[in-house]
Formats: C-alpha cells, sequence, structure tokens
C-alpha cells in the first residue's frame, strides 16, 4: 500500500484544512496516509475538530507557524525530515505556501519519489508589496522545480500560476478543485433558519447579509461596511449585516463601523439588536447560512472560498467581486453576482439589486445546490486525487 505524507500549514477554518482532512479520509485503503500539521495563529480559531470528526489524530509540529521565523522554520525542516525517515512515503503532499516551503525541501533532500503541492490561493496578488511578492515568486519557481506535480484548484489559477507568474510549464500543473461533504448545508434548513434568527433577534422583515471568514487585511471588510452603509440610505429595507469570524483587523474594522456612522455590536458581548453584529467564530456555519438572506464576500485576492460554495449548498444568493478563481466556483448571473474590484460603485449597486429584488434572490439561491454538489463533491476530489497518484507513482 503506498504511503502518504500530508503536510498542511495549520488546521484553521477553510478550504486546505477540509481539503487535507478529506483526503486523508477517503483515500484509504488505497493509500496510507499520516497528517501532519503546523500551530494556528492565535487570532485564528482552533479548526481541528475539523480532523478529528473524521476519525484523524495529526501529528502538530509547533514549530511550523505563519511568519517566517528563520530558527523556527529550521526547526520544522528537521521534523518533516524525521517523520519523512520513519515513515518512509511513497508521496509527500503538501498544501499551501508554508508547508510547501518546508515539507518539499525536506522530501527532494530525501530522494522522496513523488512530491505534490496544492496551492490553495497564492500570496502573489494583494498581499505583500513588489519586492516581496517578486520574492516569493523566485521562491515558489526553484520548489516547482523540486515537485513532480503541482495542483492548481481552478483553470484560473493553473493560468496565474502558468503564464502570469510564469511558476512552472503547464505539463507540470493538474487543475483539481477542492471537495467537500455538503449534506449539512441542505439539511433541516428551515429548522436552522428560525434558530439563528432568532439566536440574533431577526424579525421576518429584516433582511440579513453575511460575510463569513477571517477579519484580515486581503478580505476586504471595508468595502462590506461601505455596501451596507449605502444600503441603509439608498434602499429603504431593513438591513442586518453579520460579520462572522475574527482576526487582526477586528478593531480597525469595528472603528471603520464608528467612521461610516453604522450602529455596531458584540454579540459575545452584548445580545442587541445592531445594524452590524460582530458573532466571532461559529462552527456550525450551515446554521449561520440558514438564517442569512444573501452571503458576501468581499476580498483583495482568493483562491477557491469554502464560504461562497458553502452558501451556494445553503441555497443562498452571492454578491463577490471578482478576483481569483471565485468565477470558478459559482455560477455568474445564475447562483450570484460578481463585482468589478476596482470599482466600488459596481459592488454597492450589484449588491443593492439583490436586497431589493427578492424574486432573483429565490432564483439564485434555487441553483446554487445542483451546482456545487456536482463539482465540490469530496468523492469527486478522492477519485481525482488517487488517479492522480496512481499516474505519478506509475511513472
Amino acid at each position: 500500500m503506498p504511503r502518504v505524507l500530508r503536510i498542511i500549514n495549520r488546521f484553521n477554518l477553510g478550504g486546505p484544512t477540509y481539503n487535507a482532512s478529506y483526503l486523508t479520509k477517503y483515500l484509504a485503503p488505497e493509500f496510507e496516509t499520516l497528517l501532519v500539521g503546523g500551530k494556528n495563529d492565535d487570532t485564528e480559531e482552533n479548526s481541528e475538530f475539523i480532523v478529528t470528526s473524521l476519525g484523524i489524530d495529526p501529528l502538530i509540529i509547533p514549530e511550523m507557524q505563519r511568519p517566517i521565523n528563520f530558527y523556527k522554520d529550521a526547526l520544522a525542516v528537521r521534523k518533516i525530515s524525521e517523520i519523512i525517515k520513519e515513515f518512509k512515503p511513497d508521496i509527500v503532499h503538501t498544501h499551501a505556501s508554508k508547508a510547501g516551503a518546508l515539507g518539499r525541501r525536506a522530501a527532494y533532500n530525501l530522494k522522496v519519489p513523488v512530491i505534490i503541492h496544492t496551492f490553495h490561493g497564492h500570496v502573489f496578488d494583494s498581499y505583500f508589496s513588489g519586492i516581496r511578492s517578486a520574492l516569493y515568486q523566485h521562491i515558489e519557481r526553484n520548489l516547482a522545480k523540486k515537485s513532480s506535480k503541482i495542483i492548481a484548484l481552478s483553470k484560473i489559477q493553473k493560468h496565474d500560476l502558468v503564464l502570469k507568474y510564469k511558476i512552472c510549464p503547464e505539463e507540470k500543473v493538474a487543475v483539481i478543485p477542492l471537495g467537500f461533504d455538503l449534506t449539512r448545508f441542505h439539511e433541516n434548513m428551515d429548522e436552522k433558519r428560525l434558530k439563528f434568527r432568532n439566536d440574533y433577534l431577526l424579525s421576518d422583515d429584516e433582511i440579513a447579509i453575511g460575510i463569513v471568514g477571517r477579519i484580515v487585511p486581503i478580505k476586504n471588510h471595508g468595502l462590506f461596511l461601505e455596501g451596507i452603509k449605502h444600503l441603509s440610505e439608498k434602499s429603504g429595507k431593513k438591513i442586518r449585516a453579520f460579520i462572522v469570524g475574527d482576526g487582526e483587523d477586528r478593531i480597525k474594522i469595528r472603528s471603520k463601523c464608528n467612521s461610516l456612522g453604522l450602529d455596531w455590536v458584540d454579540f459575545t458581548k452584548e445580545k442587541r439588536k445592531a445594524t452590524v453584529t460582530f458573532t466571532s467564530w461559529i462552527k456550525n456555519v450551515d446554521y449561520v447560512n440558514a438564517g442569512m438572506d444573501i452571503i458576501s464576500l468581499t476580498s483583495l485576492n482568493e483562491g477557491t472560498p469554502v464560504s461562497l460554495i458553502e452558501a451556494q449548498a445553503s441555497g443562498k444568493p452571492i454578491i463577490s467581486t471578482d478576483v481569483g478563481g471565485i468565477e470558478n466556483i459559482l455560477l455568474p448571473g445564475q447562483t450570484g453576482l460578481l463585482a468589478d474590484i476596482n470599482n466600488r460603485n459596481d459592488y454597492y449597486n450589484k449588491l443593492m439589486e439583490l436586497v431589493q429584488d427578492e424574486e432573483l434572490r429565490k432564483k439564485f439561491g434555487s441553483k446554487g445546490w445542483d451546482f456545487v454538489n456536482e463539482k465540490f463533491s469530496y468523492n469527486r476530489l478522492a477519485k481525482d486525487m488517487k488517479n492522480l497518484y496512481n499516474d505519478l507513482l506509475s511513472q
């Protein structure tokens, strides 16, 4: 039985954690997989529950952390190397940037037969300065030479890696979209909706608009708040906005509420109605989505945002900035609307369109489940990955 060492940056709430967990679970019994992860940031919700709920007991390397730290990074490489020597994997498969850098280095030095890396988004746009971004591109080009295969999550991401940033040649990239168990986002939705709206004091005539994810600069929550301000002044509707998550920009985004004159509340400390409600992390996102009428995303850059896949599985319409691979995970004009990232008014206007048109919301919501259930099934993910692994091992 071939052995796979799977290495992920950290177990935070998002696509990489689900991807690594499902592959670890559902590639058995054809492949024996050992899952290794780093330490979460203090500002992130620890999502090891996703892994443990599948009966997986991961190894944690505390030194493998998000920030660059040459001493800790060197220790992490040493520990990964020790794991490789003991586990003797046929394949080392890394997920996301830090795991990709450290894991591939160790695997290459120890001559692991197959080395694979999955890009869950990339840091080349909107994260760092031009000089720093160029440095990371240079590093990734060198790492790609040490890789048997690079996995992109969408055709757009493959285009970026091959043509825009020239990380590696086209023949080295395979496109394998994420896969999830989306069943819970399609079950008992009326019951969940009633509970969420009772818990968060939502009236039947209030339109709830949610944004789910880390509160960090790349997620661009400021644009979301500007859109809510526009609605509160122009729509004539009763609007409630929900920011679900937490992160380093929390204080900045609350200050943005103040500067826009938007009433806000931290619902973990004070349970009252407000235009903007900060909920912190909520593990049961299906419960959140059920209570929403619209799900938004305003990111400056994205790979494959899980929140939008889950929103469609929940039958909710989407309004998102048109960045990264987002247009590959929804049906523009059928399950959601995409706004030009360089045109704030485009976002305001399309958000307004969804708020004003209840029938459009229902139309978009009705098509979401069939689309994502076919395209983003964990069974499809496991099948695609098994085929790739077997092909690479046979070579």
